[in-house]
Formats: structure tokens, sequence, C-alpha cells
């Protein structure tokens, strides 16, 4: 996918789902941007994305040294604490997202404590306003409800916008209610979703990338999904490595 002078590559393809029994899934989405002489990360996931995210990088012939700019959504961990592999790498977090995950409790939410602790002080920082330019083209819109602080990047294209969300919209389900799990404030998050939906509106083709989906776009008031999906659990349930059982996590 192209737009604004940038390729753009989903390097890690968010998943639409949640643990019955184990807690959080936290597969999000990591996406790559490559142009106006940056290599832009938007979101860089959790801890067991580690060696997917290197492995992605390279087969772009990219390192994690590469990397110019890594663009936080928010502060929960499925979504940041991989900031660490890019200690060189201008950080990009919203102000208020820094400031208000550096105060929550320990131990009692998503947010990575020592992780963002340390991105405070770190020296390549850079902590975003709303309505800021992050990059050429790329804009920064305040869209609260997940968290306080979330981000929306909207990358402005000549034919057509692409729209990263976070996990202000995790997905199509609450793109299409405009009811959203995992939320503060049920009617702040709608009200984030409005304003998305007006983004999405606003030019014919535009591409919304949530954080936990496929990238869709809009056609005659329907979304409709770009790609396919990729999911499935092996587990070993006989007695020894070589017998797997593999479930399938996508719709045929």
């Amino acid at each position: 996918m192209k737009a604004g002078g940038y390729e753009i590559d989903i390097v890690v393809q968010g998943f639409p789902g949640r643990s019955v029994c184990h807690g959080g899934l936290g597969w999000s989405t990591i996406v790559v941007l490559r142009g106006h002489g940056r290599v832009a990360l938007i979101d860089v996931g959790s801890f067991g994305m580690r060696r997917l995210l290197i492995e992605g990088l390279a087969a772009r012939g990219l390192t994690p040294g590469d990397v110019t700019d890594v663009i936080l959504t928010h502060s929960h961990h499925d979504h940041a604490v991989n900031w660490t592999l890019f200690g060189r790498s201008r950080i990009v977090i919203g102000a208020r997202e820094l400031d208000w995950s550096v105060k929550e409790p320990w131990g009692e939410t998503a947010v990575p404590e020592l992780y963002m602790q340390e991105l405070q002080r770190w020296p390549t920082l850079h902590a975003a306003t709303d309505g800021e330019k992050i990059l050429p083209g790329l804009t920064a819109h305040i869209a609260p409800g997940h968290t306080p602080g979330s981000l929306v990047f909207v990358l402005t294209g000549h034919e057509h916008d692409v729209i990263f969300t976070g996990d202000a919209a995790k997905n199509r389900a609450e793109l299409v209610s405009r009811r959203t799990d995992m939320t503060y404030d049920a009617a702040v998050s709608a009200a984030s979703i409005d304003r998305i939906q007006d983004l999405w509106r606003r030019r014919p083709g535009t591409v919304v990338v949530p954080g936990h989906d496929l990238p869709m776009v809009q056609e005659d008031g329907t979304c409709r999904y770009l790609g396919q999906r990729e999911a499935a659990i092996k587990a070993w349930f006989g007695d020894d490595l070589e017998s797997t059982t593999e479930f399938r996590l996508a719709l045929d």
C-alpha cells in the first residue's frame, strides 16, 4: 500500500479477539512507513512479538537501527513495550497519554509501568499534542476512551488517506457498532469513533488500520477488509514434540 509518499506495510497483523481463559490476547497491529527519508513504526507490539517484529523488518531489508521514528498510539503493553528495541529512534507518544500512564497504580492496569517511567526521561522522547504534524503528511488526533490520551494518526495521501486508529477503534465491530470493549467511558469512546468515521468518510478510498484487525475501506457504507487474515495456534496434546494440533483462528 502506498500513500502520501510512503510505502506502508503491515509487519504484524492484528487480531480482533480475546482469550477466554488466559487473560488478554494482545495481538496488535504493527505498521512500517518508509518515505521522505524516514523509516517509522506505528506501534511496536508486545514481548511475544519481538521475534516477529525483528524478522518482519529483516524481510524488508531493515534492522532496528534503521528505524528513525517509533510512533505509539497509546501506552498499553501490547502496543508500546518494545520501544526499547529502538533506543536511538525518536519515540513519539501523546503528551497526555504519557502523563496519565506514569501516574497509573502499579500492577493494576495494562500499562507497562517501568517502561513508561523510563520512557518519560528518555533522551529521544517526543511528547506529541493534538493536531501536531508528526511526520510529513502524518498528523496526530486525540481520541480518548480506551485511554485518556490515545492518539489516532492520519496520513494524507494524494488519492486517499490512511488512518491508524490504535485501540481507539480496535476492530471492525467497534467501528460499525460505535460500542467499544475496554473503555473507561463508553460515551467518550463513541465520540472518538464518530471522529474517526468523519475522517474516514472525508475522502473516498481512505483506508483504516485498526489496532487489532485487518485494514479496511468503506464502500457504499459497508466496511470491506483488505487482505486475508492469518492466525492460528499450535498445541502439544500428544506425547512428543512432533505431534501438534493446529487451531485456525480465521474464517474461510
